[in-house]
C-alpha cells in the first residue's frame, strides 16, 4: 500500500519538478550569458544586473527576456 501511494504521489509531483529543474538549467544557463554579455557590454555602458532576478526573468522568458531587460537598460528604467 504505501508503495502505491509513493508512486501516485511521485506522479502528481512530476511534472512541476520537471518544470522547475528546466527553469534552474534554463536560469544557469542565463548567468552564463548574461555574464559573457556584461564581459563585452560594461566596455559600452551596456551591462545588466547579474542578480537572482535577472536571472529568472531570462531564464523563464528565454532571449525575449534578455531582450526585455536590455531594453529597460537601454530606456533607463
Amino acid at each position: 500500500m504505501g508503495l502505491v501511494l509513493l508512486l501516485v504521489v511521485a506522479r502528481l509531483f512530476w511534472r512541476p519538478l520537471q518544470w522547475i529543474g528546466r527553469v534552474l538549467a534554463n536560469s544557469l544557463l542565463a548567468v552564463v550569458a548574461i555574464f559573457l554579455w556584461n564581459h563585452w557590454a560594461d566596455h559600452h555602458g551596456l551591462g545588466i544586473g547579474l542578480n537572482p532576478v535577472t536571472a529568472l526573468a531570462v531564464g523563464i522568458l528565454g532571449i525575449p527576456g534578455f531582450a526585455l531587460l536590455l531594453a529597460l537598460r537601454l530606456f533607463g528604467v
